[in-house]
Protein backbone atom coordinates (compact mmCIF):
# COMPACT_ATOMS: atom_id res chain seq x y z
CA UNK A 1 0.00 0.00 0.00
CA UNK A 2 1.13 3.23 -0.75
CA UNK A 3 1.16 5.84 1.78
CA UNK A 4 2.17 9.71 1.43
CA UNK A 5 4.58 10.86 4.61
CA UNK A 6 4.51 14.73 5.00
CA UNK A 7 7.08 17.25 6.75
CA UNK A 8 6.12 21.27 7.06
CA UNK A 9 9.33 23.84 6.94
CA UNK A 10 8.85 27.36 6.75
CA UNK A 11 11.57 30.52 6.01
CA UNK A 12 11.39 33.72 5.64
CA UNK A 13 12.78 35.95 2.70
CA UNK A 14 12.87 38.69 0.87
CA UNK A 15 12.22 38.60 -3.25
CA UNK A 16 11.48 41.17 -5.95
CA UNK A 17 9.75 39.92 -8.77
CA UNK A 18 10.59 41.64 -12.01
CA UNK A 19 12.65 41.16 -15.41
CA UNK A 20 15.75 42.62 -16.34
CA UNK A 21 14.73 42.54 -19.93
CA UNK A 22 11.32 44.39 -19.71
CA UNK A 23 10.91 48.37 -18.91
CA UNK A 24 10.05 49.39 -15.66
CA UNK A 25 6.72 50.27 -17.04
CA UNK A 26 6.12 46.46 -18.01
CA UNK A 27 7.48 45.32 -14.84
CA UNK A 28 5.36 47.33 -12.91
CA UNK A 29 2.12 46.50 -14.93
CA UNK A 30 2.86 43.06 -14.53
CA UNK A 31 4.16 42.21 -11.31
CA UNK A 32 2.44 45.15 -9.01
CA UNK A 33 3.72 45.70 -5.55
CA UNK A 34 6.01 42.86 -5.86
CA UNK A 35 8.66 44.36 -8.38
CA UNK A 36 9.00 46.55 -4.97
CA UNK A 37 12.93 47.85 -6.04
CA UNK A 38 13.66 47.48 -2.39
CA UNK A 39 11.89 44.23 -2.21
CA UNK A 40 9.43 42.33 -0.32
CA UNK A 41 9.42 39.44 2.28
CA UNK A 42 7.15 36.30 2.77
CA UNK A 43 6.49 34.11 5.44
CA UNK A 44 6.72 31.21 3.27
CA UNK A 45 5.79 27.39 4.57
CA UNK A 46 6.64 24.44 2.79
CA UNK A 47 5.02 20.97 3.03
CA UNK A 48 7.33 18.68 1.53
CA UNK A 49 5.39 14.95 1.16
CA UNK A 50 7.03 11.91 -0.15
CA UNK A 51 4.77 8.59 -1.06
CA UNK A 52 5.70 5.35 -1.23
CA UNK A 53 5.26 1.67 0.15
CA UNK A 54 5.87 1.52 3.52
CA UNK A 55 8.96 -0.61 4.28
CA UNK A 56 7.90 -4.11 5.91
CA UNK A 57 11.04 -4.19 8.43
CA UNK A 58 10.96 -0.30 9.45
CA UNK A 59 7.29 0.31 8.99
CA UNK A 60 8.37 3.82 7.47
CA UNK A 61 8.20 5.30 3.61
CA UNK A 62 10.77 7.44 4.67
CA UNK A 63 12.21 8.10 8.17
CA UNK A 64 11.03 11.55 9.22
CA UNK A 65 14.18 12.55 11.08
CA UNK A 66 15.80 12.13 7.44
CA UNK A 67 13.50 14.60 5.76
CA UNK A 68 13.58 16.82 8.42
CA UNK A 69 17.60 16.81 7.96
CA UNK A 70 17.07 17.26 3.85
CA UNK A 71 14.67 20.29 4.33
CA UNK A 72 17.24 21.88 6.52
CA UNK A 73 20.27 21.71 4.76
CA UNK A 74 18.50 21.98 1.27
CA UNK A 75 15.99 24.87 1.76
CA UNK A 76 16.14 26.38 5.04
CA UNK A 77 19.62 27.04 5.52
CA UNK A 78 20.28 27.63 2.00
CA UNK A 79 16.99 30.59 1.56
CA UNK A 80 16.02 31.60 5.35
CA UNK A 81 16.51 35.22 6.08
CA UNK A 82 18.19 35.80 2.68
CA UNK A 83 17.14 37.55 -0.30
CA UNK A 84 16.54 35.29 -3.14
CA UNK A 85 17.04 37.98 -5.57
CA UNK A 86 20.44 39.06 -4.30
CA UNK A 87 21.77 36.14 -1.99
CA UNK A 88 20.55 32.52 -3.67
CA UNK A 89 22.78 31.28 -6.85
CA UNK A 90 19.37 29.81 -7.67
CA UNK A 91 17.77 33.37 -8.71
CA UNK A 92 20.18 35.46 -10.14
CA UNK A 93 18.75 34.93 -13.69
CA UNK A 94 15.26 32.91 -12.48
CA UNK A 95 12.25 35.25 -11.41
CA UNK A 96 11.75 33.98 -7.70
CA UNK A 97 8.08 33.51 -7.96
CA UNK A 98 6.39 31.05 -5.61
CA UNK A 99 5.95 28.77 -8.82
CA UNK A 100 10.38 28.62 -9.23
CA UNK A 101 11.04 28.54 -5.99
CA UNK A 102 8.80 25.12 -5.74
CA UNK A 103 10.79 23.99 -8.92
CA UNK A 104 13.78 24.75 -7.28
CA UNK A 105 13.33 23.59 -3.69
CA UNK A 106 11.98 20.11 -5.86
CA UNK A 107 15.40 19.60 -7.84
CA UNK A 108 17.48 20.67 -4.32
CA UNK A 109 15.56 17.36 -2.30
CA UNK A 110 14.80 14.76 -5.39
CA UNK A 111 18.14 13.94 -5.68
CA UNK A 112 18.34 13.10 -1.80
CA UNK A 113 15.21 10.68 -1.68
CA UNK A 114 15.40 7.26 -3.24
CA UNK A 115 14.46 7.04 -6.60
CA UNK A 116 11.03 5.13 -6.32
CA UNK A 117 9.34 7.71 -3.76
CA UNK A 118 7.82 9.96 -5.14
CA UNK A 119 7.98 13.51 -4.18
CA UNK A 120 6.13 16.43 -4.10
CA UNK A 121 6.14 20.37 -3.01
CA UNK A 122 3.69 22.86 -1.72
CA UNK A 123 4.93 26.12 -0.87
CA UNK A 124 2.77 28.65 0.76
CA UNK A 125 3.22 32.17 -0.02
CA UNK A 126 0.38 33.77 1.91
CA UNK A 127 -1.89 32.00 4.06
CA UNK A 128 -4.29 32.21 0.73
CA UNK A 129 -1.43 31.54 -2.16
CA UNK A 130 0.00 28.59 -2.97
CA UNK A 131 1.94 26.17 -4.85
CA UNK A 132 2.74 22.55 -5.69
CA UNK A 133 5.07 20.83 -7.85
CA UNK A 134 5.64 16.88 -8.28
CA UNK A 135 8.32 16.85 -11.12
CA UNK A 136 5.97 17.11 -13.52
Amino acid sequence: MRVTVSRKGHFNAAHRLFRKDWSDEKNQLIFDKCNNPNFHGHNYELIVSVTGEIDQETGYVIDIKTLKQIMKEEVEDAFDHKNLNVEVPDFQELNPTAENISVVIYNKIRPRIESHLDLEITLYETPRNFVSYSGN
